[in-house]
């Protein structure tokens, strides 16, 4: 049972939990810290209100339009991380009740329940899924690294255990943050759906365990006629916006430093999804799931702008737009997934820590095109971007 604390944020669990932004793997570093496991349950003091983002006071939900949904309780899973801490403030901007699974108490919205815990630990996530309806989970290990155990035991088993919770708790939906990254096959992908399979081989351990965990999840929702489970997975590319901690401040570190350069001709299109879209897509799947019958259920969606912009010509933008100047040296494409090729082995062989600068994954990201075709989430759940291009981008300064 769920020990309450108080209306303004309420919870017990200990653990860690990992949470990551849905980005581009050269900028993404982050890790979940390990489990501090065999503590006794505590109850943890209310975090700082946040003075970014107008998410409701504890205590004084704003309720936007009408929503069938909106005195249920959600989980977001990670919500403290870069997309599962939008999901959190969108929720609580629509009146709806919020928990949220993460790792620290810090930088959670006012108005969320707070549970910490570990998606690598059953017995936490069994406490907070009881009395939850929807799951959001966006917690996962991200980034390049050459070594499967950390992707495996946070993405791959994280997500059973989290299969395993929501069927213990009686949980209706759950909503999974995939990656688009999961059907890249390191060729040219323009104006990609849904239909495409996921790739005969590997060359990076975050997709692949991320296809494993997204195939788990989907088949969840047909693998019993007595399961109530309903289940979707959301495909979102090379998420950004504000609070962004990761790819644009990377981007910027990367650039000062002089170890910024392009792959390749330096003319291929690629997709970008501003924050607030993605979470907008998670909530409009979420509600669309209203029964086995529903469409939604058992599918995999991608989510993007709907506008490919040339990698490139993107990246210089940025940058001009925080006074630093454009990229000018270059590497070909096969250079780079040489320099790829070698690297990896490198890391292999004497087993080092941390990601490679290039990797063959990474080269074919930055060289080649891939966007997506995001008529399918149109279709079955009303998906159309809020955040305009030109909106987001100027939200980029600084950000």
């Amino acid at each position: 049972m769920i020990v309450v604390q108080s209306v303004e944020h309420r919870i017990v669990v200990p653990g860690v939990v990992g949470s990551s932004p849905i980005g581009h793997p050269l900028f993404l570093t982050d890790r979940p810290e390990q489990s501090v496991g065999g503590s006794p349950p505590r109850v943890v003091a209310p975090p700082r209100a946040n003075t970014h983002r107008s998410c409701p006071d504890s205590g004084q939900q704003t309720i936007v339009g009408t929503n069938r949904l909106q005195y249920r309780m959600n989980l977001v899973i990670g919500g403290t991380g870069f997309l599962g801490r939008e999901i959190v403030c969108q929720l609580l901007e629509r009146g709806q009740k919020v928990r949220t699974l993460c790792r620290r108490n810090e930088d959670i919205p006012a108005g969320a329940e707070v549970v910490l815990g570990d998606v690598r630990d059953l017995q936490s996530l069994q406490q907070a899924c009881q009395g939850v309806e929807t799951v959001y989970h966006t917690a996962s290990v991200p980034g390049i690294s050459v070594h499967w155990k950390p992707y495996y035991e946070t993405n791959v088993l994280g997500a059973r255990n989290v299969l395993d919770a929501c069927k213990a708790a009686g949980v209706r939906k759950l909503i999974y943050t995939s990656s688009a990254s999961v059907i890249f096959n390191c060729k040219p992908q323009p104006g990609i759906d849904e239909t495409a399979p996921y790739p005969d081989r590997w060359l990076a351990h975050y997709p692949h365990s991320k296809a494993i965990a997204e195939k788990m999840v989907l088949d969840a929702a047909t693998a019993s006629p007595h399961d109530s489970l309903l289940t979707c997975a959301l495909r979102p590319h090379l998420i950004i916006g504000k609070r962004d901690r990761h790819l644009v401040p990377r981007l910027l570190e990367r650039a000062k430093s002089g170890r910024l350069f392009r792959v390749g001709d330096g003319k291929n299109m690629i997709d970008i999804l501003f924050i607030e879209n993605a979470a907008q897509g998670h909530l409009q799947a979420a509600e669309a799931l209203t029964s086995k019958e529903s469409p939604v259920n058992g599918s995999a969606y991608f989510l993007s702008q709907g506008e490919p912009v040339n990698c490139w010509d993107w990246l210089n933008e940025v940058l001009t737009l925080n006074g630093l100047p454009t990229v000018k040296r270059s590497i070909s494409f096969s250079a780079a997934w040489a320099l790829g090729l070698a690297l990896e082995g490198w890391y292999k062989c004497f087993q080092l820590q941390g990601e490679p600068v290039m990797t063959r994954f990474l080269a074919a990201q930055l060289g080649h095109t891939h966007y997506l075709n995001i008529s399918k989430a149109k279709r079955d759940f009303g998906y159309v971007p809020q955040v305009s291009m030109a909106e987001g981008m100027r939200q980029l300064k600084c950000s």
